[in-house]
Order: C-alpha cells, then sequence, then structure tokens
C-alpha cells in the first residue's frame, strides 16, 4: 500500500476529539492484552451501498460515522460539495488487535465526481505495512484549482474497498468516516510551493530529562495531548497509541521513539516497531518502522515545514505537512513480539520537538511561525493549539468515490515499495 502518497490538510476536527486524552493520561489498555481502537462518542453507523449511485450521504458538520467491511467489499457514500470548498473525506480502518491479515489485505479509498471522473488517484494502505495490524487511515480529496477536475458542486461519491484475505483474518473491519471541508483560500495562486532541502535535525538535538508519565489514546478520537519534551509510555504486543502534537507554520516536526529492554521478546520482528503520522483530516503523512528483539531501538521521523503552498506541488511529505493545527503520532508494536513468561508490555520514551524550519546545512531558523506562506491557516478544534491565530475550519458531509484495487500484485508490490 501508499507509504508516502499523502496531500496534507491539517483541518479542523472539531467535535472528533469528543474523549481526548490529555497529557498525564488517562487509562488506554486493559491488563489482559492490547486495547482496540476507540470510535467516536455519538457516531452515527451507516451502511455503504454496494452500488454507485444509492450510498447513503454522509452530512456536513463535526459528524463522525462508522461501518464495517470485508474482505473484497467495496463501499459507496455520498457527499455533498460545493464549487468552492476543498474536501478530505477518510477512512480509518480497525483490525482486531494483535490479529493476523492477509499480506494483500487493507483499504483503498477515493472520490468520484458525479460523473465518474476521479478527483486524484485512490489511496491504498496495507494492515501489514507496517509489520503488524495496526489502524490504517486515510482520505481522498478534492482540491479546488482553476482549471482542475472535479470543480464542479454536487453529489459525489466516496468509496472505500478492502482488499484480499487470503491468509489472515476474514473477518469484516470497522471503519469509521470523517468528511472534513476547507473553506476556500484567499491566496492560494499567491502561494509558493513547499521548498525541499529542509534540514531533518531539530536545532538543539533531542530533548532531553527524565520525562513526563503519559498514557496514548487508542485513536484519533482520544489521542493524547502532548507538547515538545519527554514522555514516556508503555505499549502491549499489538498495541498502538495516538498523541496529537500542534504544528503552527513554518514548523517542522521531530520526533523519536526509543523502545526500551524487554528480555523475553523471543525472536528479532523485522518491522516490530513503527512510528507514523497523520495530519488533522486523518491524512497519511509518514511512517517509519524498525527491527525488534528486545533490546532498544529507536524509530524517528522529522517533517518538512508546515503550512506552505499548494497541497498538489513540493512532494509527497510537504503535501501532507500542507496546513498548520494539529498532527496524530502513532507509535505500535508489532503483534509478533512474545508477550514472554512474565507478559507486560514494552517501556517507550518519546522525545518531541516543533521548531522553527530551517534549511539543511543552516544554522539559523526562521523562527516559529515565521514560514507562513499563502493561503489561511487552519487547525483542528477539541483543544486549542499554541498558536491561537490558526482559525478553525469547518466540516462538510461524507462522499464516496472509488479508484478501484489494480489487481492483487499491484497491491502488494504498491505496498512493499511505497510504505517505510
Amino acid at each position: 500500500m501508499r507509504g508516502g502518497r499523502f496531500v496534507g490538510a491539517a483541518v479542523a476536527l472539531g467535535a472528533l476529539t469528543a474523549a481526548t486524552g490529555t497529557a498525564t493520561g488517562r487509562a488506554a489498555g486493559a491488563a489482559d492484552g492490547p486495547t482496540a481502537y476507540r470510535m467516536a462518542s455519538g457516531a452515527t453507523a451507516v451502511t455503504g451501498s454496494g452500488g454507485s449511485d444509492d450510498g447513503p450521504v454522509l452530512k456536513a458538520g463535526a459528524r463522525t460515522y462508522t461501518d464495517s467491511i470485508r474482505p473484497g467489499e467495496k463501499k459507496y457514500y455520498g457527499v455533498e460539495l460545493d464549487e468552492r470548498s476543498s474536501a478530505f473525506v477518510s477512512a480509518v480502518a480497525v483490525p482486531r488487535p494483535g490479529a493476523a491479515m492477509g499480506l494483500r489485505d487493507g483499504i483503498e479509498v477515493a472520490l468520484q465526481a458525479p460523473d465518474g471522473t476521479p478527483c486524484g488517484s485512490g489511496r491504498n494502505r496495507s494492515f501489514l505495512s507496517a509489520g503488524g495490524a495496526y489502524p490504517v487511515a486515510d482520505y481522498a480529496e478534492r482540491v479546488v484549482r482553476a482549471g482542475g477536475p472535479c470543480a464542479s458542486a454536487g453529489t459525489y461519491r466516496f468509496v472505500v474497498q478492502r482488499g484480499d484475505a487470503t491468509g489472515g483474518d476474514d473477518a469484516a473491519v470497522p471503519v469509521e468516516l470523517k468528511y472534513v471541508a476547507e473553506a476556500p483560500r484567499k491566496n492560494e495562486a499567491d502561494a509558493p510551493p513547499a521548498p525541499g532541502g529542509w534540514s531533518s535535525r531539530a536545532p538543539s538535538g533531542p530533548p532531553q530529562g527524565e520525562g513526563e508519565g503519559v498514557t496514548g489514546g487508542t485513536g484519533f478520537n482520544d489521542a493524547a495531548e502532548l507538547r515538545s519534551g519527554v514522555w514516556k509510555d508503555e505499549l502491549r504486543p499489538g498495541e498502538t497509541r495516538f498523541y496529537r502534537i500542534s504544528v503552527d507554520a513554518g514548523e517542522q516536526l521531530f520526533a523519536d521513539a526509543e523502545f526500551g529492554l524487554k528480555p523475553d521478546a523471543g525472536p528479532y520482528v523485522v518491522r516490530g516497531v513503527r512510528l507514523g503520522l497523520s495530519n488533522s483530516a486523518r491524512g497519511y503523512v509518514m511512517n517509519r518502522t524498525g527491527g525488534y528483539q528486545g533490546k532498544p531501538a529507536t524509530v524517528s521521523l522529522a517533517t518538512p515545514p508546515a503550512a506552505y503552498g499548494d497541497a498538489g506541488t513540493g512532494g509527497e511529505a510537504a503535501r501532507g505537512m500542507r496546513f498548520a493545527g494539529w498532527y496524530y503520532l502513532q507509535v505500535s508494536l508489532s503483534p509478533k513480539v512474545h508477550g514472554g513468561a512474565r507478559g507486560g508490555g514494552v517501556p517507550v520514551t518519546l522525545k518531541v520537538e516543533v521548531a522553527g524550519a530551517r534549511k539543511a546545512g543552516h544554522e539559523e531558523g526562521i523562527g516559529r511561525g515565521g514560514g507562513a506562506v499563502g493561503g489561511e491557516l487552519v487547525t483542528a478544534a477539541g483543544g486549542a493549539p499554541r498558536k491561537g491565530r490558526l482559525r478553525i475550519i469547518g466540516y462538510a458531509g461524507i462522499g464516496t468515490g472509488s479508484v478501484l484495487l489494480l489487481g492483487l500484485g499491484a497491491w502488494t508490490l504498491a505496498g512493499r515499495r511505497r510504505d517505510g
């Protein structure tokens, strides 16, 4: 599945954080095993259609929807779009924690205009792209550009399709659906593309210190909020924890996940540990993995600066960081890591820094917020981010549009080639 096609939009998720976790944490796990993804409180259950013209319409606003999808199934949903607002329609697919999934299993999401025109490429996410069956998320988008496709108003179609579960768990997988609309940008045409060549090193190196305890959330809805600093958590095999960090325009996010000792971890697990990142519209930004055999292992990521220009330019990482707002770190431990005789989890230290962007090789940063260019800044709701000047955007309905899965071989090949 795609490990790198991500057009970013750190847009409002207001009521999405209905049960937001805090840095001091609330319990996210049961003592007897990994915890499951917690769907949004008050989410509306729907059943996607098997045909392209009669799917349920997912309304605009702060509402979140839930459904489920079986192997090989394709489901359609409708969404109303105007001719001015960009739209981001997401699906989060949630395998059972610790489940063994098929090599060709995952989801693809896409958006189609009323006449069937694809609004950009479909997005593929593999359940096994990070070495374990973790929640996967991405969106299909309609970004309004002069002369671009899918610019007219109408009822669009959002399609979610699941892959082949052969060799793995063939049970239906819950999905969470969300539609976010971005109000038109006043100066989009004047915004330059995201520049390249940004430093992948934090200005002052990783944060130091003993660290503060935190319990990561089960998903986007209860992600624990972090600030720059050192944080300590613990993960069980098969578990994914979510954390959200506010990133302003012109800032980069740097994060290290240091997995500690587990003497009874068992054999070496390729891609046994993972550090992923999504933007506020639940769009894929990047994914980093590493091997694990019970000895300390570190996985790191560094982003381009947030909130630069056109989502269609500047490379995949730059598109993923298009807006200022909340970004969601996901830390995962493979279910293949043995619980061992003593059971328990693996200690994890998170070192997080948000800093003004610097060109590669430059000592001086451009200053916090100093890199804002073009367009209005947007951010998530449900807990104010650091910078009061960020504004909250609105939601729209959820639609269905899909690009068919290309063949199972292509699905697998794409996942192995693109996922980190």
